[in-house]
């Protein structure tokens, strides 16, 4: 079981309530209550999430922070469904939150190939 008073772990999970809710807040609320109406994301704001949200926890140069690198040598033994799935479900156990009520698996996708490649096409 997690110990709550850890001032890591409470860190952890307020950075990630916080950027879940900084995300969803800024769809429009017609998209909030479906996913079917939300406009789908260019690869121009699916970089800037990777970089910004992923960034935030995993390091803006993705070399690490409260998060693991997301460096290529970090995450070569994964494959890009893994990292999908990583991505939509989250890794239970850790601040790795599920993203799937904010990304589509698509885009989940994506931000995998971009990860994985640097070449998200």
């Amino acid at each position: 079981m997690y110990d709550l008073r850890n001032p890591v772990l409470g860190a952890a999970i307020a950075l990630t309530t916080v950027m879940m809710l900084t995300v969803f807040s800024s769809f429009p609320a017609s998209a909030q209550n479906s996913t079917l109406e939300r406009p789908a994301r260019n690869a121009h704001d699916l970089e800037q999430m990777v970089r910004q949200d992923c960034g935030s926890c995993h390091g803006m140069t993705f070399k690490g922070g409260l998060g693991s690198p997301l460096l290529p040598e970090n995450i070569a033994h994964y494959s890009i469904d893994d990292l999908t799935t990583i991505i939509l479900d989250g890794l239970p156990g850790t601040a790795m939150p599920p993203w799937r009520a904010i990304v589509t698996p698509d885009e989940a996708a994506w931000m995998a190939r971009y990860l994985k490649t640097g070449d998200p096409e």
